[in-house]
């Protein structure tokens, strides 16, 4: 029996999945299929990693699924392209079929993939799915990338408006749904799935952290406008995991967010602005976007850097926001902006520190948007702040948690004796991150 594979991602969902709507469309018997890549997971430095336990909690939630509909998941733990030789070996696959990853060490692994199956005569086949436009799909006129995110933004919105789907003429053609549920039937039957291993099993643990839900309110939408920046209040989605791991399609949410709320629709176009960046100039992963900030001479204290890891600079809001990401491995959005900043200019620490530090902490970690907002507080990155802007902590404090409700929640000894006296002072800070700066820049000239 010839065999369709559909290899389980970034989109841990049936329901509007591009990829696994080709794979059950093409009439073959469909084996879903998901690796936990021990590559990845043998980097990881926690075995308590919140990410992994919300992966296998998603994994078991698509066995669920599929048993229902008398199928079920095969999941294997080790490295992805030693057991696509085995079951290219055991099974007679017609084809490899995905969503595409656009990190660079993915890419690689796909690449490889693809060609160890290409000479044993199995196809690969990779779709779009985790992001609307995506690799050179929104480009200047000239056909270069762009690199600041407002024209971009236009010319995604006016591409987006530009075709309506003719299988779904109520829908723009970019969000139509793909709708699996009307092939579920193709799902292989009458196959014997081995256990999905346990994360015991893997050397992991369960992660005592509570994930978010994926439903999302509309009157939260409609109001993500005014109060997205007040992180005392509940004004964000929260949805971010679920953006990354693909157990909500983005589709879905740009429809809703077409409708109800233009600053949300906006978070999303910054998604694909920093995907479409990391396509088309890979290096960002090593090195800043602008060259010339290489040159600039940090100072790297480690026990400056520590301090601020653990939320003991002596400044409220720096604070506050390190310590929900410990706990939640959630930091607000706008406080994500002031404790880079400050890490980054107050300190003069190297960003990719801030960078690999969000990497191992963040439920949402996704390489594109992680790498660009560090290198926007920066500077450093395309459509940055520029190095001259410095915020203020205190001015911040006042505009965005006047009350203290978001500090006084995770600083409660502020106050009090036990809390620490601010690690550097602001004008001095700031002085001298203009200077360094400065030197550094001044030296392209």
């Amino acid at each position: 029996m010839k065999l369709q594979v559909f290899w389980f991602r970034r989109d841990l969902r049936l329901q509007d999945n591009a990829g696994l709507y080709h794979a059950l469309k093409s009439g073959k018997s469909v084996l879903p299929l998901f690796i936990f890549d021990s590559h990845i997971l043998s980097k990881l430095s926690s075995p308590t990693d919140a990410r992994v336990s919300f992966i296998h909690q998603e994994i078991m939630r698509l066995q669920k699924e599929l048993k229902e509909l008398s199928s079920g998941i095969q999941v294997y733990y080790g490295k992805p392209e030693e057991i696509f030789a085995k079951l290219i070996d055991t099974y007679d696959i017609d084809s490899i079929y995905c969503n595409h990853d656009f990190e660079p060490s993915a890419r690689e692994r796909d690449e490889k993939i693809a060609l160890m199956a290409g000479t044993k005569g199995v196809g690969f086949k990779s779709y779009k799915d985790q992001c609307i436009f995506e690799k050179e799909e929104v480009c200047k006129d000239d056909g270069k990338p762009y690199t600041v995110f407002t024209p971009y933004s236009k010319k995604w919105k006016a591409k987006l408006a530009s075709k309506i789907s003719k299988s779904q003429p109520n829908m723009l053609y970019y969000l139509k749904a793909y709708p699996c549920e009307g092939y579920y039937s193709h799902f292989i039957q009458s196959f014997r799935f081995e256990p999905i291993p346990t994360l015991n099993e893997m050397g992991f643990q369960p992660s005592e952290i509570n994930f978010p839900s994926r439903e999302v309110s509309q009157d939260l939408i409609k109001k993500y406008s005014t109060q997205r920046d007040f992180p005392a209040i509940p004004g964000t989605s929260h949805l971010g995991i679920h953006f990354r791991f693909g157990t909500i399609s983005i589709r879905e949410k740009a429809r809703k967010a077409l409708s109800l709320n233009e600053t949300f629709l906006n978070e999303l176009i910054w998604r694909d602005f920093y995907m479409q960046i990391l396509w088309s100039f890979p290096h960002v992963v090593r090195a800043p976007f602008k060259s010339d900030y290489e040159r600039i001479a940090w100072r790297n204290n480690e026990e400056e850097f520590h301090a601020w890891c653990e939320g003991k600079t002596g400044y409220p809001i720096v604070d506050a926001g390190m310590r929900e990401l410990n706990q939640t491995g959630f930091m607000h959005n706008r406080v994500r902006m002031i404790v880079a900043s400050f890490l980054c200019k107050h300190l003069l620490i190297n960003w990719q520190w801030g960078e690999h530090y969000f990497a191992e902490k963040l439920l949402d970690f996704d390489l594109s948007a992680n790498n660009g907002g560090w290198q926007w507080a920066a500077g450093c990155g395309t459509d940055a702040a520029p190095y001259f802007r410095v915020f203020n902590p205190a001015l911040q404090t006042e505009k965005f948690d006047k009350n203290w409700g978001y500090i006084k929640k995770w600083v409660p000894e502020i106050n009090t004796g036990n809390y620490p006296k601010p690690i550097v002072n602001h004008d001095f800070a700031r002085k001298r991150c203009l200077e360094v700066y400065k030197k550094a820049l001044s030296k392209s000239e």
